[in-house]
C-alpha cells in the first residue's frame, strides 16, 4: 500500500508547520518569560503537528531510516523536522530546568549543603540591595554568587543600585561613603536588616551572605568563643583553618578575655580553651567553674606540661592530666614516634586516620559514685606508654615504675548524670555532655588540620558539644595541602620495597625473557 501524493505533500506541510510552532514557542519563552504558560501551549501544538506528520507518512520515514540510501522528499522533510523539533523542545525545557555539575576538587563553584538547607527552609521573602559603582571589582562576583542563591529559592529579590547616582537610597540604608566605595550588600526582611561590606565579601563571601540571611530571618546562630590571654591558639592565627571550617558550618566565632570582661557572654554556645601556656588567675578559674556547673559546655585542648590551674579545674570533674608524652610504637604518624595515631577501631567517631603530635594522656580518677560519667573518645594501643622524660632526639624506652603503661585515653568526654527525684529536689537536671578534654591541641592547628581526619575530628567534637550526636562534614572552598599520614608498617614496606622490590622485579623479568629466548 502506497501513500497518495496528496497525503505525502500534506504530511510534509504539517511537519513544517509543527517545526514553526516549536520555534515560535521557544522564542516566546525566551523573550516573554511572564507568559510561559502560553509558550508551552504553542510548543504543545508543534509537538502534536510533528507527531501527526509522522503518523501520516510513517512508512516512508521508516524506509529513510532503515534504507541504505536516504532519498530527498517529503519523508526526509518530516524526519529532519522531527529531529530539529526535538532539539528546539530540549532547549525550551532547559530554560526553566537545568543542573550544574561542579567537578572541581573542592566544589569551589557550588554552595555548601548548609547554605542550600538554609535557602530551602526560607518562608519569608528577603530583599537584597547591592550598592556598587559600575567599576567596582566585587560587583560581578557578588552578582554571580547571589544568582546561585536564587537557583535554590524563590524568596530572594535582588536589586543593584549605584550609590553615586542614588545617594538618597544609600543614606536610607546607612551605606556611608566608605561602604559605597568598596561596595555593600544589604539584606532586608520584616525582622530587620544586615549589611555585608566589600572586604567581608572578598574574605568570607558565602559565609557572610548565609549568616546575614539567618540573621534577618530571626535564626540564632551558635557562637563559639576562644579563650585568650594565656598563650592559647587563636582562630585568627594558628587555628585559622579551624576557624574557617567553623564558619563554613555556620558557627559564629568570638574571642573571650576574662581579664578584661570577667563574665561569660550570654550568646556563648561553647567555650574553647586551646593549648594555654600560662596560668589562669583564681577569678578566671572561678568564672569557668561556675559556667560549667551552670550547664555550660567547654572544649579544652591541652599539651604536655599544662598549667596547674587548668589541671586543678579538671580535677573537680574527675580527670587528671599527667606530665609526659604519649608514645605508641604500634601506631604513630611516621617518622615521629611522639605522634600517636588512632585508627577507626580506637575512636568513637570511627574516623579513619587521626594523629596527635606530642600528646599527653587524660587519666580518669578512680570510680566514685557521683554526678559525672567519663568516656574515652580516643585511645592508644596496648603497646603505648606515657614517657615522663621524652626527648625527640633520642629513642624512647619504657621504664617500669616511672612511665605509665597503656592503653591511654587521648580524649575524654564528661557528661553529667540526671539528679534523682526527691522531695527536696522534685525536678531532675537533664543529662548532657558538658566537657571534652584532649591531651593535644596541635592536631587542630593549621599545620595538621587538613591531614588525615583531624579536621573532621575537631568539627565533630564541636558539634557534639553544641548540637548533640549528629555529625557534620567539612566543606572547604580552598585547596588545602594534605600530608600523607602513614604508620610504622607502611613505613617499613616503603623502606624495604624501595631497596629490594624493584631489583627483584627486574631480575624476574630478565629471567622470564632469558627462559623464553634460550
Amino acid at each position: 500500500m502506497q501513500t497518495a501524493p496528496g497525503e505525502t505533500r500534506l504530511s510534509g506541510l504539517v511537519a513544517i508547520l509543527g517545526l514553526i510552532a516549536l520555534l515560535v514557542g521557544l522564542i516566546v519563552m525566551i523573550l516573554l518569560p511572564s507568559i510561559r504558560l502560553a509558550s508551552w501551549g504553542i510548543l504543545l501544538v508543534g509537538i502534536i503537528l510533528l507527531a501527526l506528520a509522522f503518523i501520516m507518512d510513517y512508512r516512508r520515514v521508516g524506509r529513510v531510516l532503515t534504507g541504505r540510501r536516504g532519498r530527498f522528499g517529503t519523508a526526509t522533510t518530516v524526519m529532519v523536522s522531527i529531529f530539529i523539533g526535538i532539539v528546539l523542545l530540549a532547549n525550551a525545557i532547559s530554560i526553566g530546568n537545568y543542573h550544574r555539575f561542579d567537578v572541581t576538587g573542592v566544589a569551589q563553584f557550588t554552595l555548601t549543603s548548609q547554605t542550600k538547607e538554609v535557602l530551602g527552609e526560607l518562608e519569608k521573602p528577603i530583599e537584597i540591595l547591592c550598592f556598587f559603582t559600575p567599576d567596582n571589582v566585587v560587583k560581578d562576583y557578588t552578582a554571580s554568587l547571589l544568582s546561585e542563591y536564587q537557583n535554590h529559592t524563590d524568596k530572594l529579590s535582588i536589586k543593584t543600585i549605584d550609590p553615586d547616582l542614588n545617594p538618597d537610597q544609600a543614606r536610607q540604608y546607612n551605606v556611608i561613603e566608605y561602604a559605597a566605595l568598596y561596595g555593600t550588600v544589604v539584606f532586608k526582611s520584616e525582622y530587620g536588616q544586615r549589611s555585608v561590606y566589600g572586604p567581608e565579601i572578598v574574605e568570607r563571601a558565602e559565609n557572610a551572605f548565609t549568616s546575614a540571611i539567618l540573621e534577618v530571618t530571626g535564626v540564632v546562630q551558635k557562637k563559639v568563643y576562644f579563650l585568650t590571654g594565656h598563650g592559647e591558639s587563636s582562630a585568627s592565627s594558628d587555628y585559622s583553618s579551624a576557624g574557617d571550617a567553623l564558619r563554613d558550618n555556620l558557627y559564629k566565632i568570638g574571642v573571650l578575655d576574662l581579664l578584661r570582661t570577667p563574665e561569660i557572654p550570654e550568646d556563648l554556645s561553647l567555650l574553647i580553651i586551646a593549648g594555654p601556656r600560662k596560668g589562669l588567675t583564681s577569678d578566671e578559674v572561678n568564672i569557668i567553674t561556675r559556667y560549667l556547673e551552670d550547664n555550660g559546655r567547654a572544649l579544652i585542648l591541652l599539651n604536655p606540661d599544662a598549667p596547674k590551674e587548668i589541671r586543678q579545674l579538671l580535677s573537680l570533674w574527675g580527670i587528671d592530666i599527667e606530665d609526659g608524652t604519649v608514645i605508641d610504637q604500634a601506631s604513630y604518624a611516621a617518622p615521629n614516634l611522639g605522634s600517636p595515631s588512632v585508627p577507626r577501631t580506637r575512636n568513637l567517631f570511627q574516623l579513619a586516620v587521626t594523629y596527635f603530635p606530642e600528646a599527653t594522656a587524660i587519666i580518669a580518677q578512680e570510680e566514685e559514685e557521683g554526678e559525672f560519667e567519663k568516656l574515652a573518645l580516643l585511645w592508644t594501643s596496648q603497646d603505648s606508654w606515657l614517657e615522663r622524660n621524652f626527648d625527640p632526639n633520642e629513642e624512647p624506652e619504657f621504664n617500669e615504675g616511672t612511665d605509665l603503661k597503656g592503653p591511654l585515653a587521648l580524649a575524654v568526654l564528661i557528661t553529667n548524670l540526671p539528679l534523682e527525684e526527691t522531695e527536696e529536689q522534685p525536678a531532675q537536671e537533664e543529662a548532657g555532655i558538658r566537657l571534652i578534654v584532649f591531651g593535644d591541641s596541635d592536631f587542630a592547628s593549621n599545620q595538621h588540620f587538613y591531614n588525615g581526619n583531624n579536621g573532621e575530628l575537631f568539627l565533630n567534637t564541636v558539634n557534639l558539644l553544641t548540637a548533640g550526636t549528629e555529625l557534620i562534614s567539612i566543606e572547604r572552598k580552598v585547596l588545602p595541602f594534605r600530608r600523607l599520614v602513614i604508620g610504622p608498617e607502611a613505613t617499613r614496606f616503603i623502606q624495604y620495597s624501595s631497596i629490594g622490590l624493584i631489583p627483584v622485579i627486574v631480575l624476574l623479568i630478565g629471567a622470564v625473557i632469558w627462559w623464553r629466548r634460550r
